[in-house]
């Protein structure tokens, strides 16, 4: 167990690598020096998505989880129980303990940690991450990567800077019937596209919940961090372990709304269809009564290919000239010539299967294909292949950047209306919009 003394001494140590993203950090691997067979890990954040991550990767014996780290004692107190039960159970004699931590900076002055797990809210996204880039540590971080596009740009930087793997949890990437759908429409199949709707929910407000008492065993203070000291709410942190996604993200100062959330997911597969990976939108379009809408805004690509938010539709549909092809977790539809060639909407789609439908359309319209994208079949393994390789992931952190500014260009025309045009390269407004937009005031310590 550390002493106060050295416990206070590792926050020193860490707190440096917070303000200081460019520095590479001391303890790299390179891309000939093999990482230990087994790798170590650290888990910072243990809500409901962190908890999945978690119990997946301790059935995988390649990896060991040492360490946790969350700000409430009873979910970081739950997920590292789980860890050594996990192991107990498996008889695992190599286990030698999980510590659990209140203060990410802690987990990462550790030595023997090879990499982390981060799934905090999403305005600590960027610090931890640069954080732990910075102690040496290869990481998988949750989507929306940043909390704006300031941080997106200083935390691709900071990656590129070291030689660290970091993986953005947009899993969609690694699913058949994403990356199928979106080599029908880089192939051309359903002709030149027109169009592209994404579907996904409301627009971030600012937060408005009501202070309640102040319970023990959570430090409020560190779970804001970067962000403005809002009064305590449980709508923003539950207490304890609970199995539900809290609204803290439908709030401007801890997220994006829906947009930066199922938005994240479903712009990062259009663009990925639209080949705007590291680029972006060059116009970005706010909808009528832009403060009171839900839906309609819209991002317009170098090509003029409009992508338009709408809250009924497939989760992402592709228009071209000569047919269509919409993709969603667990549906699939294509489209040619007016005639469904093939679909699956789910259960209620009888006598057939996803994996039929997508498998058919690739056999019959990408056989001879001479676009082929990445092919993950594993979101977390791919991540661990890219950790011994030291390759790109699927979603590197250029990748997850993006498609993040995209969000938060759209976020950007909710909150302040109009039309803007935007320089993809340089991240810059050229105009209608403002550099102010681009970043946040930090609070106290947290800078980025």
């Amino acid at each position: 167990m550390q002493t106060a003394s050295s416990r206070r001494h590792f926050i020193r140590a860490a707190a440096a690598g917070v303000s200081a993203p460019f520095i590479l950090p001391s303890r790299v691997w390179s891309a000939d020096t093999a990482p230990s067979k087994r790798l170590t890990l650290g888990f910072i954040g243990n809500g409901k998505m962190n908890s999945g991550h978690l119990n997946n990767f301790l059935g995988r014996k390649e990896v060991q989880v040492v360490a946790v780290c969350d700000v409430d004692t009873t979910r970081r107190e739950n997920a590292k129980k789980t860890v050594t039960d996990r192991y107990s159970k498996d008889q695992d004699t190599t286990f030698k303990g999980c510590e659990a931590y209140n203060d990410f900076r802690e987990l990462l002055a550790r030595k023997d940690i090879d990499a982390v797990v981060i799934a905090t809210p999403d305005h600590w996204h960027t610090i931890v991450s640069i954080a732990a880039i910075n102690a040496g540590k290869d990481v998988y971080c949750e989507k929306p990567l940043t909390h704006n596009i300031h941080e997106a740009i200083t935390l691709i930087n900071a990656v590129r800077g070291s030689k660290q793997i970091l993986q953005t949890g947009s899993q969609q990437r690694s699913s058949k019937e994403f990356r199928v759908a979106c080599e029908l429409v880089r192939n051309g199949v359903i002709g030149k596209i027109q169009r592209v709707e994404t579907q996904f929910g409301s627009p971030a407000k600012p937060n408005a919940n009501k202070e309640e008492p102040m319970e023990p065993g959570l430090d409020w203070n560190l779970w804001c961090g970067p962000a403005p000291l809002a009064p305590y709410s449980s709508v923003l942190s539950p207490r304890g372990v609970h199995n539900h996604f809290p609204a803290w993200r439908m709030t401007r100062e801890y997220g994006g709304g829906m947009v930066t959330d199922w938005g994240a997911h479903h712009i990062d597969i259009a663009q990925w269809g639209l080949g705007e990976d590291e680029k972006g939108p060059v116009e970005i379009i706010a909808p009528e009564k832009h403060d009171e809408a839900k839906e309609g805004a819209k991002l317009v690509y170098a090509s003029g290919i409009p992508l338009t938010h709408v809250n009924n539709g497939f989760g992402v549909s592709f228009y071209g000239e000569s047919g269509e092809v919409h993709v969603n977790r667990g549906k699939f539809k294509l489209v040619m010539g007016g005639k469904v060639v093939h679909e699956f909407l789910g259960k209620d789609t009888k006598g057939t299967s996803l994996d039929r439908e997508v498998i058919m359309a690739e056999r019959t319209f990408l056989a001879d294909a001479k676009v082929k994208l990445y092919n993950s079949p594993n979101h977390h393994q791919d991540w661990l292949d890219c950790i011994k390789s030291r390759n790109r992931p699927i979603c590197d952190v250029a990748i997850g950047a993006s498609t993040v500014i995209s969000c938060h260009l759209m976020n950007q025309a909710y909150y302040h209306g109009g039309t803007q045009k935007w320089n993809p390269e340089k991240h810059e407004y050229t105009s209608g919009g403002d550099a102010k937009w681009l970043t946040r005031d930090y609070r106290g310590e947290w800078k980025v």
